[in-house]
């Protein structure tokens, strides 16, 4: 009788663990869609490196974290304020600015291998990718060329 008892505690354990195990998988499938990381060095460097993921740029510097807050045309709009930030739109008092007072940096996405969301005049989806996909509002993501 003990032995079933631990036989079916144990099961118990095994399902519950993996139920737990599949509700991180989830969160982690909600990852933001928003951050690109840009060369952040010196005023005038013209490195133009641009990545979903961190590193260092072209010309040796470290990226610098960044979520976007609106595209217009080929450029995408990022705050770059701390990491994990999720302001959002830019400062009604001053447009050079994010909502969280930072300033914006414009970042053209011209063969730069970035697929990003421009669903029409300044759109608001900011979704980013290093691949092909959709974006938020179901449009196909556009690399620009």
């Amino acid at each position: 009788m003990r032995l079933l008892g631990a036989l079916l505690t144990t099961t118990f354990l095994v399902v519950l663990l993996s139920g737990c195990a599949a509700m991180q998988k989830s969160s982690t499938e909600a990852e933001r869609q928003d951050v690109l990381y840009t060369c952040n060095c010196m005023p005038g460097c013209k490195c133009n490196t641009v990545s979903t993921e961190p590193g260092n740029c072209a010309c040796g510097a470290p990226l610098k974290w960044g979520h976007v807050i609106m595209s217009e045309g080929e450029e995408v709009i990022l705050c770059q304020c701390d990491e994990g930030c999720k302001c959002k739109g830019l400062d009604p008092n001053d447009p050079s600015k994010c909502a969280c007072g930072k300033p914006v940096k414009r970042v053209n996405l011209k063969d730069t291998g970035i697929y990003y969301c421009n669903c029409g005049g300044s759109c608001q989806c900011n979704t980013v990718s290093d691949k092909p996909g959709p974006c938020k509002c179901g449009m196909q993501l556009k690399k620009v060329e």
